[in-house]
């Protein structure tokens, strides 16, 4: 395939290290104040940039009918709207809180022990998450998928920062750290024991193979896609 790299930090250095051991090309590399005129030489774009920068990205880019890979977080609120948008162009997009295969079966195991817990109520369930300094977003979208995950089984409506519990609420804990890939965990607890699932990213490289195994598999596709579409979870 043919690449473009809308976000050349770290993460965008990652995928196209990866990109091209999978034998694909890199046509286009997109930075912060770069043009997006060479984007449309690509196959497919992959999109990791900021939750700035992304809402403006995604209305330029989904008129192209070029397949998008998303990884930026921060802008659930919009998705009915990018939804649209993606069907009245008929194009396609895959978008994901994270593209860790590891994370996403992480996700199935979350929904699994929570549905499992919603027998035992004396169980207080809280979450937490590490990532490095830069990262702006908090809770990250990957916690808040996991909320999503188990918020019916348990009974919670909502989320708040912090690690303080309240009846309706769960807590997510976010810290933030130099040079943290990305941990996450789930808690529930009781005065006598406590149950905890825990997904730690050693490198960045689980990202990025991910934003190329979506980018792979939507090819000649429309519509709007998540990696669990992607894996077959």
């Amino acid at each position: 395939m043919k690449i473009a790299l809308l976000g050349y930090g770290k993460m965008g250095k990652a995928i196209e290290k990866i990109a091209l051991e999978r034998g694909h090309n890199v046509v286009t590399r997109v930075g912060r104040n770069d043009s997006m005129e060479e984007i449309t030489k690509a196959d497919v774009i992959i999109e990791f940039t900021s939750p700035e920068s992304v809402m403006g990205n995604l209305r330029y880019l989904i008129p192209t009918q070029i397949p998008i890979v998303c990884g930026t977080t921060g802008w659930n609120k919009h998705l009915p709207d990018i939804t649209k948008l993606v069907s009245k162009h008929k194009s396609s997009l895959v978008y994901a809180s994270n593209f860790s295969l590891g994370v996403n079966i992480f996700f199935e195991l979350n929904k699994k022990l929570a549905q499992m817990m919603s027998s035992f109520k004396e169980y207080d369930v809280k979450m937490k998450e590490i990532h490095h300094t830069e990262k702006k977003d908090a809770p990250s979208g990957t916690a808040i998928t996991l909320f999503d995950g188990l918020s019916e089984s348990a009974g919670k409506e909502n989320w708040h920062l912090g690690h303080t519990l309240k009846s309706n609420s769960v807590p997510i804990e976010a810290v933030r750290e130099n040079d943290v890939k990305g941990t996450h965990s789930v808690t529930y607890q009781n005065e006598i024991d406590r149950i905890e699932i825990i997904h730690t990213a050693q490198t960045r490289d689980g990202f990025a193979l991910g934003s190329i195994i979506a980018a792979e598999w939507i090819t000649n596709k429309k519509g709007i896609y998540t990696m669990k579409d992607v894996l077959g979870l």
